[in-house]
């Protein structure tokens, strides 16, 4: 992993004050959402939250692997983080919580999901590798 793009991205991300998540279910079907906040930690690590849907806590209760990608359409600026979900701990939970809910559209915990980092790529609509620099 490289660490400079890390720090990178995370600094972009502050800046813009949003990241998209990509899960995939245990089948293979991928699902994107965003999410607002992306802090990055000393042990190559990163923490994302959200009030992610029920499809992508569904998706990461099969499949661990997800993409982060930090993206400036204007500058054509951005980073792709590609890693394993950890743990994903819930930090805010809506009153009244009802569980029934939860098979609805609308999520009703914010959690924040524990990445360990295993490469930071570029991200760009210009042609790019998918190769750490």
């Amino acid at each position: 992993m490289n660490r400079q793009m890390l720090n990178n991205a995370l600094a972009l991300a502050r800046r813009l004050g949003h990241v998209f998540v990509a899960t995939a279910s245990a089948d293979g079907t991928p699902h994107v959402t965003a999410a607002l906040e992306l802090a990055g930690g000393q042990d190559g690590t990163v923490t994302v939250a959200g009030w992610f849907c029920p499809g992508t806590v569904a998706n990461l209760r099969a499949n661990s692997r997800v993409s982060l990608t930090v993206w400036d359409r204007g500058e054509d600026d951005g980073y792709q983080i590609l890693g394993q979900v950890q743990s994903a701990e819930p930090v805010a939970i809506m009153d009244g919580y009802d569980p029934e809910l939860e098979k609805r559209p609308m999520p009703q915990v914010e959690r924040q999901l524990h990445v360990r980092v295993e490469k930071v790529l570029r991200f760009t609509h210009a042609p790019h590798t998918d190769v750490e620099e």
